[in-house]
């Protein structure tokens, strides 16, 4: 039995709330993938890391935490108004 829903990967398409859901949660995506772009440039510096991917590190974490709260207080207005 698994617990993994795959249910993209046969004929079916998403559906419009499928959709919907990766489209409010995009922001915090793109913020997800800055933030592994900058660890991957900080590792990649290796002993070599300069302080500009250092600070590019923390900005990129700082922004997925500001937008995930973002998102949750968005969840919380709207599942308080329902």
């Amino acid at each position: 039995m698994s617990i993994i829903h795959l249910s993209a990967v046969g004929s079916q398409e998403p559906s419009a709330a499928d959709l919907a859901g990766i489209e409010r949660e995009w922001p915090l995506i793109a913020a997800e993938l800055d933030l592994l772009d900058a660890q991957i440039a900080f590792i990649n510096a290796g002993p070599y890391a300069s302080e500009l991917e250092t600070r590019r590190v923390r900005r990129a974490s700082r922004r997925v935490l500001e937008v995930g709260r973002e998102l949750a207080e968005r969840k919380i207005a709207t599942d308080g108004a329902a």
